[in-house]
């Protein structure tokens, strides 16, 4: 179903799919899929899970959207919940995860500003990813996804990720860094997990202290349950100034949110930011929606029973393999890295009634839903194990 008219923005796979349910989705010839993917970490529930289902259905029927010039129930009700669930203060909404990002960056720069930073900048890692959009493309550490987009958004100190010792560095030579923005968990990057996850978070907090600097966390992909808790930084006992979600929160309804605490929370004054779709009732009936049911089901506790079951599985099944780097997962996060670019196994599982993404050039990125069970767990790991097999073998 491919149409001249859409612009070449993505390789897309030749395959549409016209129906879900849980973990399966079937395409225009009626064929099958398992879904290790979820839309790159956003269908956590799932396809077509019933409550959420039910729950869409009934806000469509009483109200999909209001200006954010008037009060929003459900709007609130989702902010409430997601302060309660994070220990945070205020929640900006907006549509996506580079739209909470951009919102981050722009809170940091006015709370430099509101310190007297003529020219705040803010600690960047390598490997990052934070968004397509200009401030957030350069912020992120990927050299590829920024070229020909030149002049980039000025602002922003690059260091190796999990390297507290650089940090340090710069916060001894420079007086204008207001903040450090870090994934806990690197996904585009290679699901790259610091060797401390505890750490290295609880290091950045100490730094960030020390210096007045905001920590300010994009869970875009590690939050709303993927590594076993509702948000990567409640592994480490700290909690950040500002945390950007998108992905899961929505289950698929477009949906972002920037969630800060203390002096970061209250940057934000009428007029200094905004969003026309950012917060509707829609999109906010369908995280409410979502964090219920993830609740009801425990979803957080699966997503790491089943995660590191997956990455269990693995181990055992590719032992000894020439060629497999490493097997790492924070809970429904895992990554294959191989020795060689893999991006070819995308074809070839696709053909096996199987999605899965690679990543970084090497990594075979797996992002199943949380719903996944230990038996379609075997299902991924009985499908994908030749696979990479053969390839590992034909590329010798």
């Amino acid at each position: 179903m491919h149409s001249e008219h859409l612009m070449n923005t993505y390789g897309r796979q030749p395959v549409t799919f016209v129906k879900g349910e849980g973990v399966w989705l079937t395409d225009t010839a009626g064929d099958r899929y398992l879904d290790a993917l979820s839309g790159v970490a956003v269908n956590g529930l799932g396809h077509a899970h019933p409550k959420f289902v039910a729950a869409l259905n009934a806000q469509i029927a009483r109200l999909i959207h209001v200006s954010n010039i008037y009060q929003i129930a459900e709007q609130a009700a989702l902010a409430d919940k997601l302060a309660e669930l994070s220990g945070m203060d205020r929640v900006f909404f907006c549509n996506s995860g580079c739209e909470a990002n951009e919102a981050a960056i722009k809170l940091a720069r006015l709370y430099g500003h509101n310190k007297g930073v003529d020219h705040p900048e803010i600690i960047v890692m390598d490997q990052s990813f934070h968004g397509r959009t200009m401030a957030t493309l350069s912020a992120t550490g990927n050299r590829k996804v920024q070229a020909g987009f030149e002049p980039l958004v000025s602002g922003f100190l690059r260091v190796p990720f999990d390297d507290i010792e650089a940090i340090k560095t710069i916060a001894s030579h420079k007086n204008n860094v207001v903040a450090v923005l870090v994934e806990p968990v690197q996904g585009e990057g290679g699901i790259h997990i610091p060797a401390s996850l505890k750490a290295y978070l609880q290091g950045l907090r100490e730094i960030c202290d020390a210096n007045g600097w905001l920590l300010m966390l994009d869970e875009v992909q590690s939050g709303i349950a993927r590594t076993g808790t509702w948000f990567a930084f409640q592994h480490t006992g700290i909690v950040p100034d500002v945390m950007t979600l998108a992905k899961g929160l929505g289950s698929g309804v477009p949906i972002g949110a920037c969630v800060a605490r203390g002096v970061a929370a209250e940057t934000f004054t009428p007029g200094k930011h905004g969003s026309t779709f950012g917060g509707n009732p829609l999109a906010t009936a369908a995280g409410l929606a979502t964090l219920e049911i993830i609740a009801e089901e425990k979803l957080r506790e699966n997503a790491q029973v089943v995660g590191d079951y997956i990455r269990q599985q693995f181990a055992e099944s590719l032992k000894g393999a020439a060629g497999v780097v490493n097997i790492r997962n924070a809970g429904m996060m895992i990554g294959i890295e191989l020795d060689k670019p893999c991006a070819d196994l995308v074809k070839q599982a696709l053909a096996a009634k199987l999605l899965i993404n690679v990543t970084a050039e090497k990594v075979i990125r797996l992002l199943p839903s949380l719903v996944m069970n230990k038996q379609e767990a075997d299902e991924l790991v009985n499908r994908l194990t030749p696979l990479i097999l053969n390839f590992l073998k034909a590329s010798a």
